[in-house]
């Protein structure tokens, strides 16, 4: 099993979950965070006035598939999330050693 953790724009988020349910992707977290990466921030002018913006708003995923499940999950988040513009985000894939659903006990694949 892999955790796939992805920072994509705010927008972009229900084409992402459609894609991914499409996908047979059956759970999914999303935080709303903010950061920067190269980008640095940017400046906003509000009202005549210019501001910095040096974090950066942005929608954080984290998921846990099937290791025969994770480069297809990894092309479909790529593509989905993609503008082709700066700050379109990272996918990050993480291995999981154990799962555990509360509810039955079941561990392991069956727990996701």
């Amino acid at each position: 099993m892999k955790l796939i953790i992805a920072v994509i724009k705010p927008f972009k988020l229900e084409e992402v979950r459609e894609a991914l349910t499409g996908l047979g992707v059956q759970g999914l977290m999303v935080s709303e965070v903010k950061g920067y990466g190269r980008q640095a921030g940017h400046t906003e002018i509000y009202r005549g006035a210019e501001y910095v913006v040096n974090f950066v708003p942005k929608i954080k995923l984290e998921l846990v598939v099937p290791d025969d499940l994770v480069a297809q999950t990894v092309d479909t988040l790529a593509g989905t999330a993609r503008t082709g513009k700066i700050g379109d985000g990272k996918v990050f894939v993480l291995d999981v050693e154990q799962a555990l659903r509360v509810r039955t006990g079941e561990a392991g694949d069956e727990a996701l």
